[in-house]
Formats: C-alpha cells, structure tokens, sequence
C-alpha cells in the first residue's frame, strides 16, 4: 500500500472521530478536497470555505486514535473498513454526502456479500406478541431461503429478527448506534456475540462511543442503504422504525410493511405508510422476496387453504353434489335438471358421492350426509 493511500486513509479515521456520522458539512466538502486534505486543514485551523463546524472538529482532535489504539483495537476482533476496501458494501454510496466514513465490523461473515442478497426488518422496541412472532418467523423464513438479516440491534422487534436469522442457520447483521466496543444495548450483550460468531456487527461509530438520541436515527439510513428492501413488522405513528423507513423510500428502495389489528396503536405507522407512502402489504417472507427478488429467486410454494374432500372431486361431479338439498331430499331427475346434466350422469354421479360418503338415500330420493 502506497504512503499516499496510507494517508488519505488514516485522515478519513481520523475525520470520523472529529466529525458526527452523516455530517453534511464535511459530506460536501469531500466532494472537492480528499480526506487528507480536509484533515490538514482542519489541524491547521484553517478549513475549506464553508466548515462551520471547523472549531467543534478542532476541539476534538484529540479523540484522534494513535497506530497503537488502532491496532489494540483490530487485536480484539474489530476491523476498520474504508470505501474502496473489498468488503465495503458499495451500495452505501447511494447515500451520497451523508455516506459513512468509515465502517466498523466485526464478525464472521463478509458485510458486502451478506448484504447482496439482505432484508432489513425494523419495528417497535417495545412489541407486542404477535410482532415478536411475526419478526421471528419472517426473519427465519427469509434466512432458510439464503436471505440476510439486517436489524439494529435494539430490544423488540430488532432482537427478534437477529434470532430468527440465527435460529435458522442464517446470516445476520446488527447495524448498532453505538461504537462496537460499547454494545447498545448492553442487555444484548450474548445476542451480539451470537451476531457476531454467525454474522456482522457493523457500526460508524467509534469503538468505545456511546449512542445519542440523534444517533439512533442517523443510523436508520446505513440500515436501509445496505438491504435490497425494508419491512417495518410493527411501528407507532412516531416510531423510530418510520424512520428508516423514510430512508429506503426516499433511497428508492423496496418498502415494505406488516399489517396488524386496527386497534393496535403499535401498527397504526405500519398502517400510515402502506396508505400514505405506498408500502405492500406483506404478511410472510415469500411475500418480501416477491417484492425484492422479481425473478422469484429463492420462492417456496405459494401458501394455500386447508384441502378438504370437495377439492378432489371433479366439476361435473361437483356440480350435481352442490344440486343436492341439505334436508328434504330430491330425486334423481330433480338433481340432474339443478345440476345442469343428463340423468344417466346424475345417477352415475350420486352413486360415487354416496360411496365416498357425500350423500345418502332418504324418503324422498338422495340428501346430503350430515356428517359430511
């Protein structure tokens, strides 16, 4: 590796820890100078035109990492990805000037190929049962079917896709609000080594940062511009859930959303955005994947209705038992004009229904079988 790529490198570490994830600020400024010199301003005191924020930057410069913190860091599982890294999921860059600096990982899947075939699936941290369900069902259905697991990481609905994709075998990935070292939440502390041991932890943050309110909706957008489609399982109308799915419609990415009881207050934002926003209705993971994968890659049977008896029956056999009263009975000429069929054919077909249990002789000719 060059020294000049070894530079510019360490100056976008080094930006990160100076300026907030999703700064649009510094986002515009890359735009024309590379992280090298944007940094070197920035220690000179004196940044490109337009830095408003030169003097909060300045004032953390020395949150910088030393060679030796860094490499403490990569020593205890951490890896530091920078765009043009080969596991760098390049669809971040629809982000444009709010794209990541960088990517902290962890873990044992590769994040750009995990993200390749990938479904985010958000909802309310503090979930009713049936979204719990519905979170952990799709997120194993969706893993079984080769499909990557995107959450945050969170209580609820998150929690419950993780553990659907790793109760499946599958992969999964935790993009945290927090630097990884920290792990929020820290009730999640064998959940994300579970994560990690099967999947990714991803996090823009520094290691040991802790999360901020705002953090966790700056995340939102990182969680919708990796997957190839979101589905919100359940959300209040001011759900931080409607926040990343803004971003994946505003990205132009697949929406997708769960529908509940109308009674529930915590699927009143699922209801909002299918009506307002366009979302599909999805209520299974062959749904999703008909909504992210048009080819149908990856489809299993369409699900049906319970079979029951009637289905094996042919039309012309179906019609005349339909011709057959419930109670008074009716003769065979009766059932062969009502069924719209000769009167050999109502004959022929009243003795197989009999024989299979469908009708019975009475007083005055053949009626259904109660029990049937």
């Amino acid at each position: 590796m060059s020294a000049m790529i070894d530079r510019e490198r360490f100056a976008r570490i080094a930006l990160s820890f100076v300026a907030e994830p999703g700064d649009l600020t510094l986002g515009g400024m890359l735009r024309t100078s590379s992280p090298a010199e944007v940094f070197a301003a920035v220690c000179d005191g004196h940044p490109p035109e337009g830095a408003g924020e030169s003097e909060r930057w300045a004032a953390r410069l020395g949150r910088v990492p030393t060679d030796s913190r860094l490499a403490d860091w990569e020593r205890t599982g951490l890896r530091l990805l920078c765009p043009g890294d080969p596991e760098w999921p390049t669809q971040l860059d629809v982000l444009g000037d709010i794209r990541p600096l960088v990517l902290w990982v962890q873990g044992s899947a590769d994040l750009r190929f995990a993200c390749l075939r990938s479904v985010s699936v958000v909802g309310a941290r503090a979930a009713t049962g049936y979204g719990q369900h519905v979170a952990t069902e799709m997120a194993a259905a969706l893993a079984e079917r080769g499909w990557a697991v995107i959450s945050g990481g969170a209580y609820g609905i998150d929690s419950c896709a993780h553990r659907g994709a790793l109760g499946a075998d599958g992969v999964t990935v935790a993009v945290l609000a927090s630097g990884l070292s920290y792990g929020y939440p820290k009730g999640h502390h064998e959940l994300f080594a579970a994560i990690a041991g099967q999947g990714v932890m991803v996090s823009e943050w520094p290691p040991g940062r802790a999360p901020t309110r705002p953090g966790f909706l700056v995340r939102n957008r990182v969680i919708a511009a990796l997957s190839c489609g979101t589905v919100v399982v359940e959300a209040a109308l001011r759900s931080g859930a409607l926040s990343t799915a803004r971003h994946a419609r505003d990205l132009c990415r697949p929406l997708m959303a769960v529908p509940g009881p109308v009674t529930s207050d915590l699927s009143a934002g699922c209801h909002e955005i299918i009506r307002e926003w366009g979302a599909v209705c999805v209520t299974e993971a062959r749904d999703v994947i008909e909504v992210v994968s048009p080819s149908g890659d990856g489809l299993g049977p369409r699900r049906r209705g319970p079979a029951c008896p009637r289905d094996s029956l042919d039309p012309v056999t179906r019609a005349v038992l339909e011709a057959v009263p419930a109670r008074t009975g009716s003769g065979p000429a009766a059932v062969a004009v009502t069924a719209g069929v000769d009167l050999n054919t109502a004959i022929g077909c009243l003795g197989a229904l009999a024989a299979a249990g469908f009708v019975e002789r009475c007083v005055r000719g053949w009626r259904l079988r109660k029990d049937a």
